[in-house]
């Protein structure tokens, strides 16, 4: 029952009609009813964001769009970091979630992550949707929303359709204008 209530909360809380901040709103009501598990709260996402906005400047140093990401486990270690490569690695799936997912699955010997965070900078686009359910990762933090090719809740909802064998808790707006910020400015001094 409590999940049903979550998902339901999760789904109005982080559509582009009602972004994901509102969610906070909601957040101490649903543990008191036992939604989450992990250690993580709210409060704790924006440490995590600006290290993943620094992972996204070292992308930027290296030519790619600065996009970050980490994996943290539920008691807030950082497991992996990764940033956009698609640029120096010539490899189109070179995207910071898709790396953090790699570099998690080599650390740990396994491809399930059903009791991490991924925090990531801009909202996962489908590749990387995909791939974050696939790896069932429990929850996805984003910073800026991708108008352009977003899958978590903009122009897409990949992470929570109920047709897939597994739905992502998400939380949006993390440090948002800080991170559409490094992004502009990466995209102006392109033109």
């Amino acid at each position: 029952m409590c999940k049903r209530i979550l998902l339901k909360y999760r789904v109005l809380g982080c559509g582009c009609e009602f972004p994901g901040r509102i969610i906070y709103c909601f957040y101490d009501r649903l543990v008191a009813m036992g939604g989450f598990v992990s250690s993580l709260t709210p409060a704790d996402f924006p440490v995590f964001m600006r290290q993943a906005m620094n992972l996204a400047a070292e992308a930027e140093r290296a030519g790619d769009v600065p996009v970050g990401a980490l994996l943290v486990s539920e008691g807030g270690e950082v497991i992996a970091t990764g940033f956009n490569t698609r640029e120096a690695a010539c490899d189109p799936c070179g995207h910071a979630e898709v790396n953090v997912l790699r570099a998690a699955a080599a650390k740990l010997g396994t491809w399930r992550f059903p009791s991490y965070t991924l925090v990531v900078t801009l909202e996962p686009c489908v590749m990387c949707a995909g791939a974050i359910v696939s790896a069932r990762v429990g929850r996805v933090v984003f910073g800026a929303w991708d108008r352009a090719a977003g899958a978590c809740g903009s122009l897409r909802d990949v992470v929570r359709d109920p047709r897939v064998n597994h739905q992502v808790e998400v939380f949006s707006g993390v440090l948002e204008k800080e991170c559409e910020t490094q992004l502009l400015e990466f995209f102006q001094a392109k033109r």
